[in-house]
């Protein structure tokens, strides 16, 4: 396209220490600090979710707890812009705070499952605009030799969450108080919003006159998707689910149809083309991202099938965003000839991972260490080979921007993100409760259930790996040696 710009095959002067220094330390921090304590809560819920089940019930909303949440993110997420625009960077940043904090707090005292679930509406809501900050702002904070390296820095906050996270959620659920793991997310919270009041300016520089408009239309059939989707799960009768799945369709192709259009939109310009770069990258990133939610069911099964207490089960499961930190910071900084070889070899790695775990997970009894080992390899390697390439594909978001929707392009990123959490989300509980995750319950069901969905799940990045073939035959890879 004629408007996207050269890939950069080199990034003169650019170091780790450029986002720490001449007075980008604090601004990254905190910038980075919203996404950490998005993703920390995302592990902590991960990890206490089975015993919170065992408390108040609710078995077959399991994935609505993510469904939900990310779903209200995507809303905050979209709202974000706006916010900056009437509220200033600092009132938006500590709107969303108090947002998270209410959310956090209902979470912590609701008695029933539509009482937690509406806490996670709230908590979604607030996280999903500190995501969005996280990423908005690094086009205008940094200099474009940065991008690459600032946008792997907000991605390892998810890493930084494997060490925090799990610890909270199991620490509490094995003690019996997992309402105290929503109450101890309160002070990191009320350090965070210190220090953006005294470190966040009101100021913004308006790139242009006209104020960002919320797209309403098209942001309420995409989220009306992903709830018919999810309504699908909660009944194994076929003419439920059809119904269900096709609604889900038809609200996905009316919002691409009216989006595409609009003159005010969800995503920017050549989204929906498979021709453009912009419609390429967003498919893979949507595919990982889809092979990645398959961990929101990893602590269930590894709790009932194999019997592992909370933060065994919750940490083997952050283990996948270790794996993500551990390849993403080494992988943005590789370029030419190595960054191709990188982006062709992730999904395969996400690939042989989640075929693994469809063969191993199930097998019960098994307490052999080898069999942990092997769980553990797989889980990283979800994460690792996404890790590979995510950075490379953020990269290319930006670069291919179209001309006068810079802003819009690097917002969509959080709202393609989110929206493909939240559409496998609801996929992962249809596929859970069809084989047999609530019907047949206990071992058998978690076992039929896991080989299920981690095999349907596989065929996510195996297409993932046709699309990156694509990208690496433009024009701007073609000029890599």
């Amino acid at each position: 396209m004629s408007s996207e710009q050269p890939l950069q095959t080199a990034e003169p002067g650019a170091s780790w220490a450029d986002l720490f220094s001449n007075g980008n330390a604090l601004r990254t921090l905190t910038l980075v600090g919203g996404v950490a304590i998005y993703a920390i809560n995302m592990y902590i819920v991960t990890t206490i979710l089975p015993n919170i089940v065992n408390d108040i019930g609710g078995l077959e909303f399991f994935s609505w707890n993510t469904t939900l949440f990310i779903v209200t993110s995507i809303i905050g997420s979209t709202m974000t812009d706006k916010l900056v625009m009437n509220l200033g960077p600092k009132r938006a940043y500590l709107l969303a705070l108090l947002l998270f904090a209410i959310g956090s707090i209902g979470c912590a005292i609701a008695f029933n499952m539509p009482l937690l679930l509406l806490g996670r509406a709230f908590q979604g809501l607030g996280g999903g605009i500190m995501f969005a900050l996280g990423y908005t702002l690094i086009r205008i904070v940094f200099e474009q030799h940065l991008w690459t390296r600032a946008t792997a820095l907000v991605s390892a906050m998810w890493g930084l969450s494997t060490l925090f996270g799990p610890t909270i959620g199991g620490f509490f659920a094995q003690g019996g108080h997992w309402r105290w793991a929503f109450w101890s997310l309160l002070p990191f919270i009320t350090v965070l919003a210190i220090v953006v009041n005294s470190q966040i300016t009101q100021k913004i520089t308006k790139q242009n006159s006209q104020q960002p408009k919320i797209p309403f239309y098209s942001l309420a059939l995409l989220i009306l998707s992903i709830i018919f989707i999810s309504l699908s799960s909660l009944k194994e009768e076929l003419t439920w689910t059809s119904i269900c799945l096709i609604l889900g369709l038809i609200a996905l192709i009316w919002m691409i149809k009216v989006d595409k259009y609009a003159s005010n939109k969800l995503l920017p310009t050549g989204s929906y083309s498979i021709s453009t770069t912009l419609c390429r990258t967003y498919l893979v990133m949507i595919l990982l991202m889809i092979a990645m939610t398959t961990e929101i069911f990893v602590p269930y099964f590894l709790q009932i099938i194999h019997g592992m207490k909370p933060l065994s089960a919750g940490y083997m499961t952050a283990i996948m965003a270790a794996g993500w930190t551990i390849s993403a910071l080494p992988s943005a900084a590789k370029l030419g000839q190595t960054r191709r070889i990188l982006m062709m070899i992730g999904p395969l790695i996400v690939t042989c991972a989640l075929i693994t775990l469809a063969f191993t997970m199930s097998n019960h009894g098994s307490t052999e260490i080898l069999h942990f080992i092997i769980y553990g390899f797989a889980l990283f390697g979800i994460g690792f080979g996404i890790g590979l390439i995510w950075p490379h594909l953020l990269n290319l978001v930006f670069v291919s921007a179209p001309k006068g929707e810079e802003t819009l392009t690097s917002a969509s990123i959080t709202t393609v993100q989110l929206y493909a959490t939240a559409l496998a989300a609801a996929f992962a509980g249809l596929v859970a409760n069809q084989a047999g995750l609530v019907r047949i319950g206990g071992i058998i069901g978690a076992q039929v259930a896991s080989n299920w969905l981690f095999a349907l799940f596989s065929i996510a990045p195996v297409l993932a790996i046709f699309l990156v073939i694509k990208i690496l035959k433009l024009p701007m890879f073609q000029a890599i040696q």
